[in-house]
């Protein structure tokens, strides 16, 4: 075993795990971490990893031989080539200098491999004030009912094919939020269903892939989504009849939870507060 859990474990103060992102508190174990180092050097994805629906090798991985792993504090270097390439280190631990070390470490990896960026990513805990960056949450579905929406939400296919042709120019519109990725999927037939809402005849918003798989530990979790309102359709509450059919979907679709990131103080962020998620804590992330 490479990591001590008895090193680690203290400096968690938010449950996110290197190269896979949140995972719930209960599967948040040693286990995760060395997963992570059993597949850095083959491109494979963990048989949880959410990124598997998205392609067929792993992108990012962990710079095994770069980790630093002491009493103390712990920096994880990940890897990715996409793009013109990144360099992050997760840096876990509590003393406020760790953030140098670890953007010290981030530029002279990125240099070393060739790639442009360099990143620190510093997990903060829940209790965190005046946090930046990105707030983890969780949606239990164990814990109460998850009533439908009151208003006009269904799956793409279901609409008219003349409002279904409305899709790519509103997933053009919302490249920025993933629509346009998340619309060249549709079309291959190899993802869930997307939950859209309709203004005048026309797509206005949407959320999606609704999948469900099991974690880490076997209990089954309702994917990440992408969503997005047009801007000229905020204020009418779609976001929220969105929300409500995902959650409604998930938990008629046996997802135990839902883990979310939103972007602290962003419209997301600040329904999924409104519908009373558990905050987990955040991630800030810098350059180096």
């Amino acid at each position: 075993m490479f990591f001590r859990w008895d090193w680690l474990r203290p400096a968690l103060t938010a449950p996110i795990v290197p190269t896979l992102g949140p995972v719930h508190p209960d599967a948040l174990t040693v286990s995760r971490f060395e997963d992570t180092l059993r597949v850095a050097d083959t491109g494979d994805f963990l048989p949880y990893d959410k990124d598997q629906r998205w392609g067929a090798e792993k992108d990012e991985k962990v710079l095994r031989e770069d980790v630093v792993h002491q009493p103390e504090h712990t920096l994880i270097p990940t890897l990715t080539r996409r793009g013109r390439g990144t360099v992050k280190v997760f840096a876990y631990g509590l003393r406020d200098s760790l953030v140098n070390e670890a953007a010290d470490r981030a530029a002279k990896l990125a240099a070393a491999h060739g790639v442009l960026n360099a990143r620190v990513v510093r997990p903060l805990g829940p209790e965190t004030t005046h946090a930046r960056g990105t707030r983890i949450q969780l949606k239990d579905f164990t814990a109460g009912p998850c009533p439908g929406p009151d208003g006009p939400v269904r799956p793409v296919t279901d609409w008219p094919t003349v409002v279904q042709e409305t899709f790519a120019s509103f997933a053009d519109a919302m490249a920025a939020d993933g629509m346009a990725f998340l619309h060249a999927h549709m079309l291959t037939g190899r993802c869930g269903p997307v939950l859209a809402t309709v203004v005048d005849g026309r797509v206005a918003g949407a959320i999606g892939p609704m999948e469900v798989r099991p974690d880490a530990i076997g209990r089954h979790q309702l994917m990440p989504q992408y969503f997005a309102v047009l801007p000229e359709a905020r204020g009418q509450g779609l976001g929220r009849l969105l929300w409500q059919a995902a959650m409604h979907w998930g938990q008629s679709h046996g997802a135990a939870y839902q883990l979310l990131q939103t972007e602290v103080g962003g419209a997301s962020d600040r329904l999924c507060k409104a519908e009373g998620l558990a905050s987990l804590g955040f991630t800030h992330t810098t350059p180096a």
